[in-house]
């Protein structure tokens, strides 16, 4: 909610985060104009990812997500990537994408218990750049998309929907019990 003044703009700050913690995004309301950071990125989806267990980014996200809802935004600047004109539109999508991996991630639950990396092995990833399996993904990207997996799952767990215990030392998910 506060101000920045910087030239002829007025910005308003509103706390998004999700990507990462304390993320800020900057509304400027004469001219309509977000600047989103990692907020909101137009052709791939921010990375959202749990590394300790005092928080839930997911959750924190969809609500970051519903908080830009509230201002009229006509142009949103992204820290990187593409421009994006339809703030609206760009919102939903993101949020029917993290409802769809919760999906995804119920039903990969239902063959049985399986930990982060297991789960993130057999989501659904765009494999550009001429990759064609989750084998051949580069580590740095399966680190990504198991920090991803576990924060859908702590999502899930929170809902009541997945249970997660220990079991040889290492966390494992599970479908909760009816």
């Amino acid at each position: 909610g506060e101000r920045l003044q910087i030239g002829d703009f007025e910005f308003t700050c509103i706390e998004t985060s999700g990507h990462t913690r304390g993320h800020m995004c900057l509304y400027e309301p004469h001219r309509g104009l977000l600047l989103a950071g990692d907020h909101m990125l137009g052709d791939i989806t921010p990375n959202i990812q749990l590394w300790s267990d005092d928080r839930n980014p997911l959750k924190d996200y969809l609500e970051s997500l519903d908080r830009i809802l509230q201002y009229p935004v006509e142009l949103v600047l992204p820290g990187h990537r593409e421009i994006i004109t339809d703030c609206r539109k760009r919102v939903l999508e993101l949020k029917m994408h993290h409802q769809d991996r919760l999906r995804e991630i119920l039903s990969i639950l239902g063959s049985g218990r399986k930990n982060g990396f297991q789960v993130a092995s057999e989501m659904t990833w765009d494999f550009s750049w001429g990759l064609k399996s989750w084998d051949s993904f580069p580590v740095q990207q399966k680190w990504f998309a198991t920090g991803e997996a576990i924060a859908h799952l702590q999502y899930l767990e929170e809902e009541g929907l997945v249970k997660r215990e220990i079991r040889e030392r290492k966390i494992v998910y599970s479908l909760q019990p009816d």
